[in-house]
């Protein structure tokens, strides 16, 4: 990779191709006549760039894909292979070089040009051929269920809306998981579009994304919305999983934004126990002429997760109810959850919902009770970590979180670019910008943020289908996780439109979210669902009577579908009858081998055990 840092924004807005002009706003596109294959090649490479469609998300694909150009057009199919690969969220220049000089190389291996047709068929792109010989290109529908629509230009608000990709099963093997900062990066409010502007890829910039989202979730004093009949703020629950080294550790980055907010505070609190000190000296020295003084409360926005349980909503009620968790081991926080002195999961799940928590001091024997706590949370760690901090389907913490789950990736970072300015200094300037929404919000009345009537239908049928589909796939267990990310994305959008003040938005007492940042939102609990899938099928599953090994409701189904012994034909057209495309049903397959539920007898052969 170039050692340049990597910046979305600029490379959203210049495409490879001077010719990637065709819009994807309309299914069909005319196009003029073409008179050569390479013409075709050009014309469908260009629709998928301006889609950023990943035609090969898996190593065989992108192999086949790379034959296929070479076949076709030798040496002049590289650019064309550089241009289709790198919306692989591990794209990496050098291995792409190194590919394709193999697939030039391995003459007479017999995949042609008609593969590169079909992978981006199987992806809902094709060309059409008209009576007059020229070309409709045509982005197929694949699932007649609402989704938000891709802007037609980085800064259009698009209200409008497309059909989503079929929902698939994450939850079972290990292909890499889709990203969204491709499709909403340079749509972000201004001072988020400066994180990503320092991202390294599309994965870290979804990173630094949710990052600063959730750490700038316990700032937004006076905010509020109206969510199922219920007043609710804007924080959020983060946990970022993935494998040791595998660049989770930017994470910290984010606690740079929020950082002159936790030091004011501190600033402040020192200030008031130099009087207190001061006052209290004047008491002991003569109590008759003095009154005894009251020792201030803590005022600090980072809340320690090794806290004690009492520690922990002491230092609540004395912000009012407002505090962040920022942890980059999350078993830090397991490890407190499990002990007998930190043992606040309970009010952990409540605080979610800013629901009443109550406690007893000992100190002064006094009963408190926590009203409407605001409490945001950043986690970071292993996926055995995850499971040490929710160790099954049916623990409430799961359904709270947005998971992200980092891929695994073979590449070596260029350690020494970007080295003029170190990061964690640009991250606290862009600090101190928030710090001043900060402080205008304190000084204002209350806010209240609303979504437009025809936002509030979009999302309630977004939300109905995806509960409908992800029940079908994955069972019971997952229906809580649908529901609290609807209020998770609503939490999203608030945020988004509440950053738009530093841009110009008038506070008023109703502000109402705007297109750009409703599409963006919906986009984002998109893919978060699929990260969420993939986290939900580590867990333990609940009984189902089903065999160990078998996660989902849709695999449930395919796998007793099965006899006892079958072929490959047999189960591919089991799994037509169940809506599921044959490359997932080839996996699956493959799955339940490698679970040592099926053997695999022969060719195309298989038993179950």
């Amino acid at each position: 990779m170039s050692s340049k840092s990597f910046n979305p924004t600029d490379w959203l807005n210049s495409p490879p191709g001077e010719s990637a002009s065709v819009a994807t706003s309309n299914p069909t596109h005319s196009v003029s006549s073409i008179g050569s294959e390479e013409d075709k090649i050009e014309q469908l490479v260009c629709l998928i760039e301006s889609s950023c469609t990943d035609i090969a998300p898996d190593y065989a694909s992108w192999r086949d894909m790379g034959f296929a150009l070479a076949d076709a057009l030798g040496e002049c199919g590289r650019s064309y292979f550089h241009r289709l690969s790198r919306f692989y969220p591990g794209y990496d220049e050098r291995e792409a070089e190194r590919q394709f000089t193999a697939c030039l190389n391995s003459h007479g291996h017999g995949i042609t040009i008609k593969t590169l047709f079909h992978l981006a068929k199987e992806a809902g792109i094709k060309l059409e051929r008209n009576s007059d010989n020229s070309y409709n290109i045509k982005r197929e529908e694949k699932r007649k269920t609402i989704s938000p629509k891709s802007p037609k230009s980085p800064n259009s608000p698009s209200g409008e809306i497309e059909e989503i990709e079929e929902i698939e099963d994450f939850s079972y093997n290990n292909e890499p998981l889709p990203t969204f900062s491709q499709e909403v990066c340079n749509l972000l409010p201004k001072l988020l579009v400066e994180v990503v502007n320092k991202a390294k890829d599309f994965e870290d910039a979804d990173l630094l994304t949710l990052g600063s989202l959730t750490a700038l979730s316990a700032c937004l004093p006076h905010i509020s919305g109206i969510y199922a009949e219920r007043e609710v703020f804007p924080n959020l629950f983060l946990f970022i999983s993935a494998q040791a080294s595998a660049g989770k550790g930017r994470l910290s980055l984010c606690r740079y934004l929020v950082k002159p907010i936790h030091d004011n505070l501190k600033k402040l609190y020192k200030l008031e126990m130099e009087e207190y000190n001061r006052q209290l000296n004047e008491y002991n020295q003569d109590k008759k002429s003095h009154e005894q003084p009251v020792e201030p409360p803590i005022k600090t926005l980072l809340i320690p997760a090794n806290s004690s349980a009492t520690s922990v909503y002491q230092v609540l009620n004395d912000n009012q109810g407002i505090g962040l968790i920022f942890e980059t081991e999350g078993d830090t926080l397991a490890n407190t959850f499990n002990s007998d002195y930190g043992n606040f999961s309970d009010g952990f799940r409540k605080a979610f919902h800013h629901e009443m928590i109550s406690y007893t001091r000992r100190k002064d024997r006094e009963f408190v009770e926590l009203a409407k706590p605001r409490l945001s949370a950043l986690l970071s760690g292993t996926p055995r970590q995850v499971l040490s901090l929710i160790p099954d389907a049916e623990n409430g913490l799961f359904s709270r979180f947005i998971f992200y789950h980092m891929n695994i990736r073979l590449q070596w970072n260029d350690v020494f670019a970007g080295n003029t300015e170190a990061l964690d200094r640009y991250f606290e300037q862009l600090g101190h910008q928030f710090f001043e929404l900060y402080q205008t919000l304190q000084s204002s009345p209350d806010i209240r943020f609303s979504l437009s009537v025809d936002q509030q239908e979009r999302f309630n049928l977004f939300f109905d289908e995806v509960q409908r589909e992800y029940s079908d796939l994955f069972g019971l267990d997952i229906v809580a996780s649908v529901r609290r990310l609807g209020l998770i994305t609503f939490r999203i959008a608030m945020i988004l439109t509440s950053l738009r003040i530093m841009e110009g938005l008038s506070i008023t007492p109703i502000i109402v979210c705007g297109d750009t940042d409703f599409n963006t939102s919906l986009v984002m609990a998109r893919v978060l669902l699929k990260h969420a899938a993939r986290v939900f099928g580590t867990l333990q599953p609940s009984d189902t009577g089903f065999p160990s090994g078998i996660t989902t409701a849709l695999s449930q189904r395919f796998f007793n579908s099965l006899p006892q012994q079958f072929d490959r034909k047999t189960y591919l057209a089991i799994a037509e009858q169940l809506n599921i495309v044959s490359k997932t049903a080839d996996r699956r397959i493959a799955n339940f081998c490698e679970k040592g539920l099926l053997v695999h007898l022969s060719h195309g052969q298989y038993s179950k055990s």
